[in-house]
């Protein structure tokens, strides 16, 4: 079945160049040029993924509507990539923090751009393929990661994280003890060669820190170490 992608992209002859690209690599792409007509597409039909610009006409602009699409049945994981102009850092952090897997910042090539839709989409094919191969649930502290349902808990409680989120908690835990810089967990799950900023890891370290952790400024599970990278302990051994 063709993956369906949706652009928001007001800019016209941009958009119709991503998704020309899109339907070379056999997508099943379309795109609206504002916020509004994205929403109400979103809830009447099924897509697997969108491209957003992030300044978008209107009042609603595309990190309005990723919170938006967050809170649709559905759509709670479904991988978003933001459109940004190279001097928009602070909305590309935002970005990033409010759930988006990832960013390309104009000007862009379009094989850039349907590099990293593909990345994405191999990822997560991978994770159906390695489903059977993976224990069910992994267990550290009070901290439950369920890989067959793809659910966190922490304390009991379930928490909310994006794909790439469970995915880069779930590749430091099954990898407990190890550390990994950024250039290596950028490489392993991002999945793609063009230059990416590394602070786009600390991002998710820092936004995944604030869901599973007690206390995100004092992190027990996944760990800074300084100069190094990241890893993930389970601090209910060191307890034994």
């Amino acid at each position: 079945m063709e993956r369906r992608i949706l652009v928001v992209e007001d800019e016209d002859d941009v958009a119709r160049i991503v998704v020309k690209a899109l339907k070379a690599e056999r997508f099943d792409a379309d795109y609206v040029r504002n916020a509004e007509d994205a929403y109400e597409m979103a809830k009447r039909e099924k897509f697997d993924m969108f491209i957003i610009d992030i300044i978008l006409p209107g009042d609603v602009d595309g990190k309005e509507l990723l919170r938006r699409l967050r809170s649709l049945e559905g759509y709670s994981t479904v991988p978003v990539i933001f459109l940004t102009a190279l001097s928009d850092e602070i909305d590309r952090v935002i970005g990033l923090e409010l759930g988006a897997d990832d960013y390309v910042t104009k000007p862009f090539s379009s094989k850039e751009l349907v590099t990293r839709v593909k990345a994405i989409f191999r990822r997560m094919d991978m994770d159906c393929r390695k489903e059977k191969e993976r224990p069910k649930k992994i267990k550290a502290k009070d901290l439950e990661i369920d890989l067959e349902r793809y659910e966190v808990k922490v304390r009991g409680k379930k928490v909310r994280l994006t794909p790439l989120e469970f995915d880069l908690l779930r590749f430091l835990a099954e990898n407990e003890g190890k550390v990994f810089s950024r250039e290596v967990l950028l490489d392993k799950l991002w999945g793609y060669d063009y230059f990416v900023d590394t602070r786009t890891v600390d991002v998710h370290i820092r936004r995944l820190r604030t869901k599973i952790e007690e206390n995100p400024s004092k992190p027990v599970y996944i760990l800074t170490v300084r100069g190094k990278g990241y890893k993930f302990v389970d601090p209910g051994k060191e307890e034994e």
